[in-house]
């Protein structure tokens, strides 16, 4: 088994470069699946918590840690096990990268302890909105992609280090309470599917592209 060194992780295995045509097929398949697969009512859901006997196959890319004495697995993916809470990951502070996508969840508040987190995907659950969640205190967080939610507002999304932010296909109608303040480092935001009317509440000084309709990019040199 190979041994990483967070730099290795960071410049060479990093899940936010090299795989976006990849990242865009899922969302499109997201966008064509969501309602009836995605979203179930509610009596169809019934509790289910993550457990060590889920996340132990989902580890992987072993690293040294910060320290450079000790190693752990920094990488885990669990996504599509019809997950409602996941309250166990806070045992798991040396997680960079994370897929819980295609679950149930609308709590992300045990992610707060993961703050070593560079990257994750939350797609296809039920998060409502950013307020109450830890989003902006992971300060290392690079980039996130929460398509296909039942988000409607933005308000209270920050992260200082946050590059790129994938929201397709929610129920976006406006974007007032962006913490634009603490996003000066977003570069790529994408906004299509959702029900947006007017762009007022994007003042994001090194944007550079925005996706806000399904086929249409918008490139902004600044």
């Amino acid at each position: 088994m190979s041994v990483f060194d967070e730099d290795d992780v960071l410049h060479g295995e990093s899940e936010g470069e090299g795989q976006k045509e990849g990242q865009e097929e899922d969302t499109e398949l997201l966008l064509e699946e969501s309602t009836a697969m995605l979203f179930p009512s509610v009596c169809q859901i019934e509790p289910c918590s993550l457990t060590q006997d889920m996340i132990v196959p989902g580890l992987s890319l072993l690293c040294r840690t910060g320290n450079g004495l000790a190693h752990a697995f920094v990488k885990l993916d669990i996504k599509d096990r019809h997950l409602t809470d996941i309250v166990l990951l806070r045992s798991f502070i040396h997680l960079r990268f994370l897929d819980i996508s295609s679950n149930y969840l609308s709590d992300l508040s045990p992610l707060a302890a993961l703050t070593q987190l560079l990257w994750l995907k939350g797609d296809g659950n039920r998060i409502e909105g950013f307020q109450g969640q830890p989003l902006g205190q992971l300060t290392y967080l690079q980039w996130l992609s929460l398509a296909v939610n039942h988000l409607c507002d933005v308000e209270g999304l920050g992260g200082p280090s946050l590059e790129s932010l994938n929201l397709i296909g929610n129920g976006i109608q406006r974007m007032a309470g962006l913490e634009c303040q603490s996003l000066t480092n977003l570069v790529t935001l994408e906004l299509r599917g959702n029900r947006l009317e007017t762009t007022d509440g994007i003042y994001l000084p090194n944007l550079r592209c925005l996706y806000l309709v399904r086929w249409l990019l918008l490139l902004f040199s600044i």
